[in-house]
C-alpha cells in the first residue's frame, strides 16, 4: 500500500502582503522553524499545502521571525510558552 493511504490534503493560507518569509510550525512538522515555507502569491497571501493523516495538529507561523496566530483557525489552546497554539482537525475521507 502507498505511505499515503489515508491522507487528506490541508491548506493553510494567511494573508500577509508585508511579509517577506512565512513559516508553518506544527506537530506535524516537529515544530521545525524551516521545514515548510509557505509561499506567496501575486496578491500577498501565503500558502502551504501538506498531506496529512486524520487527527489532531496544533501549530504556528513564523512570520519574519515572529510567532504568530493563525486568524483563520477556529480553535485554540494553551500551550507551555504562556500563549496559544491553533488548532486543526483533519477528518477522515468521507466526514
Amino acid at each position: 500500500m502507498a505511505s499515503t493511504m489515508g491522507r487528506r490534503r490541508v491548506i493553510f493560507t494567511l494573508e500577509a502582503p508585508e511579509a517577506s518569509e512565512v513559516y508553518l510550525c506544527g506537530s506535524f512538522n516537529d515544530w521545525d522553524l524551516t521545514r515548510t515555507p509557505m509561499k506567496r502569491n501575486g496578491n500577498g497571501q501565503w500558502k502551504a499545502q501538506l498531506m496529512l493523516p486524520p487527527g489532531t495538529y496544533e501549530y504556528r507561523l513564523r512570520v519574519d521571525g515572529e510567532w504568530t496566530d493563525d486568524p483563520a483557525a477556529e480553535k485554540h489552546v494553551p500551550n507551555e510558552h504562556g500563549s496559544t497554539n491553533c488548532v486543526r482537525e483533519v477528518l477522515p475521507s468521507g466526514l
